[in-house]
């Protein structure tokens, strides 16, 4: 049982990568959905300076038992050494969503 929906949100450093990651993790049923937002500007520490970089930022939808699987999984397969993948659980769905979360990611596993 998913008991409830998911979502982790992560930057990639292109559309490409994003698109592939996506990919695989549909393949593995981690996912239902990866919402792909267009070009971002993104302005962040790092090794003690402020940088500046234009991200595709993604927004996977998933089921609260996958999120710490789908997290790990992300890390695994990001192209970033250290990239920044940021899970959650939600606090509330509709019935409609949770429904088709569920269909959709134990079709598979069966």
């Amino acid at each position: 049982m998913s008991q409830g929906a998911a979502l982790v949100w992560c930057p990639f450093p292109d559309i490409e990568a994003a698109q592939d990651c996506a990919a695989q993790l549909l393949g593995e049923r981690l996912i239902a959905c990866a919402n792909i937002l267009p070009a971002m500007q993104s302005v962040y520490e790092w090794e003690d300076a402020i940088e500046r970089g234009e991200e595709v930022g993604v927004l996977f939808k998933s089921t609260a038992d996958r999120l710490d699987r789908l997290t790990q999984r992300l890390g695994e397969l990001h192209p970033y050494d250290t990239p920044a993948v940021l899970g959650w659980r939600c606090d509330s769905a509709h019935p409609a969503t949770l429904g088709w979360l569920s269909q959709t990611l134990d079709q598979g596993a069966q």
